[in-house]
């Protein structure tokens, strides 16, 4: 009766075992593919509205350049036809006034106009989720001018309708499985029970009669079937016990034999593979040497365009001078031909002819000397050979060449080096250490539109030139720092960044000028670099001569 009773339970207690798993699996299951969905159709949402955003922001330009508010009116109006949108906001900036205006709106048929939102536009670049609406701004430029803003309010209610309607479809099913599962259990329970009490009457004879060429014969269920074949098979193996025995030791002594051949041709594969390696590593390191000079030479490009840049005004106020007296000359030949030419003309003419050669002769010279500095620089720049120069003047010409790069920002360079401070040393690695370093900064450091501050400090101490490099900018990440010097290390990857200018500043310094190199930095404290290496000092009369 005791045993009757157990028996009843165990296959009670079967039926709650399955019931709770499924009802247990089937809620975790519904609540993760809910939450999966309800997630995907929300990411959808934010990149079809993100999408449209950018598709509005590309259309304003036009609209924005020409003030075509009519226009624009007419393109938002197309925006009717998608129910998830209630309201578009587009604002100029005005470019004298650097303000914000409202410019055109689209406003959904069931909703009211919406108040403007200058003053959120920069914490909206990124989507603002609410209960019921999306929120979310996008900067209008054209060539890295800006224009405006997109502003973009989204509703909410079909995405929440439909998890409304999903979890509704869910409670069903879990209630249609559950019912489903509490049948099969029934079911499985009965073709459980007839099986077992068979194997376990075998068990008994075995254990009874000490009989173990007894099988167990074949099951309807897999389960059982393998049940009782794992039974028999542990029959067989008491009666071949030293048979297997023997067996392995054979096999174990095969294999103490042909591991001596594994590790011969392992050994020779390995040889192989590190010589594959030691090549690719030459073939990298040959390539990256013609990266690194193909970083040289865009320095020297950008040289370049400084010189036009630079040269481009001197020479235009010369051509005008010119040109404005060959006409005044044409005059007074005209005059003298005609037997016209007064004293007073003749006097006013010889006033004009001084002050335009003057203008002439003075931006002429401005030219020259600009070609002078910049014709140093690119020398400087292709040749590492030992000569006698002044740091600051170098440290200028440095700057002179970046002139344009620098006129784009609102930058502030601070140089605090002795005038008289004039070295022996390589002048073409130190004007590529600076370019890159003010280079990477302008870069890296600052965002746009942001006043920084960079300040280039040198000083001579027993006869080794220490240089100091600062700025205020955002800083370095830690995981980047520690590989800061390596190549191919940037944080504008696919944005034309090459990873190679600081790498190029840490081989000119430690090889070219046999120096060493060191760099301080954290996230919001900007950078610090201390550069030293050995020089030889000498007087400024000795520069002179």
């Amino acid at each position: 009766m005791i045993g009757i009773n157990r028996t009843a339970s165990m296959k009670s207690a079967l039926i709650w075992l399955v019931m709770l798993i499924c009802s247990i699996t089937l809620a975790v299951a519904l609540l993760i593919s809910n939450y999966l969905d309800y997630q995907r159709q929300q990411q959808n949402l934010q990149e079809q509205l993100s999408g449209l955003l950018g598709i509005m922001a590309i259309n304003a330009q036009s609209s924005l350049l020409s003030n075509n508010k009519f226009r624009e009116e007419q393109r938002l109006s197309a925006l009717s036809n998608i129910p998830e949108i209630k309201n578009v906001h587009i604002y100029q900036l005005l470019a004298e006034q650097q303000e914000l205006t409202f410019f055109a709106s689209y406003n959904r048929r069931d909703t009211g106009p919406w108040p403007t939102q200058m003053t959120r536009l920069e914490a909206l670049t990124n989507p603002i989720i609410s209960s019921d609406t999306i929120e979310q701004a996008k900067a209008v430029i054209l060539d890295e001018q800006l224009l405006g803003y997109v502003y973009l309010r989204a509703s909410r209610e079909e995405l929440q309708n439909s998890q409304r309607m999903q979890i509704i479809i869910n409670v069903l099913i879990a209630f249609a499985a559950l019912c489903v599962s509490y049948l099969l259990a029934l079911k499985l329970q009965q073709r459980f029970t007839q099986p077992l009490s068979t194997l376990l009457d075998l068990v008994h004879k075995v254990a009874r009669n000490k009989d173990y060429r007894v099988r167990a014969p074949a099951a309807e269920l897999q389960e059982f079937n393998l049940l009782n074949r794992a039974f028999n098979t542990m029959m067989d193996r008491i009666e071949n016990q030293l048979h297997k025995r023997e067996q392995a030791e054979h096999e174990i002594t095969q294999l103490n034999q042909s591991l001596e051949q594994k590790i011969n041709e392992r050994t020779a594969a390995l040889k192989e593979s590190n010589q594959e390696l030691l090549n690719t590593l030459a073939t990298l390191h040959k390539y990256q040497n013609q990266i690194v000079e193909t970083e040289k030479m865009a320095s020297l490009g950008q040289m370049v365009a400084g010189i036009a840049h630079e040269v481009n005004t001197p020479i235009g106020l010369g051509v005008t001078a010119s040109t404005l007296l060959q006409d005044k000359v044409h005059e007074i030949e005209q005059a003298f031909e005609q037997k016209k030419l007064t004293s007073t003309q003749l006097a006013r003419f010889l006033g004009d002819s001084k002050e335009n050669l003057g203008i002439i002769y003075r931006n002429l010279e401005r030219a020259a000397g600009l070609i002078s500095s910049f014709k140093q620089v690119a020398v400087d720049q292709s040749n590492e050979s030992l000569r006698q120069f002044n740091m600051q003047q170098l440290i200028n010409e440095v700057l002179l060449s970046l002139r344009p790069n620098m006129k784009k920002t609102q930058h502030q360079i601070h140089i605090n080096c002795p005038q008289a401070l004039a070295i022996t040393s390589k002048p073409g690695p130190i004007n590529q250490i600076l370019i890159n370093l003010i280079m990477n900064s302008l870069i890296h450091a600052f965002d746009e539109g942001t006043a920084g501050e960079i300040t280039i400090s040198v000083e001579l101490k027993q006869h080794r030139c220490y240089l100091q490099y600062r700025d205020n900018g955002k800083g370095v990440p830690e995981h980047i720092r520690k590989r800061i010097f390596d190549p191919f290390v940037t944080t504008r990857r696919g944005e034309g960044g090459s990873g190679l200018g600081l790498h190029l500043v840490y081989n000119l310094v430690t090889q070219a000028l046999n120096g060493k190199i060191n760099l301080e930095s954290s996230l919001g404290d900007g950078i610090l670099i201390d550069i030293d290496f050995p020089v030889s000092s000498i007087s400024p009369s000795k520069l002179n001569n």
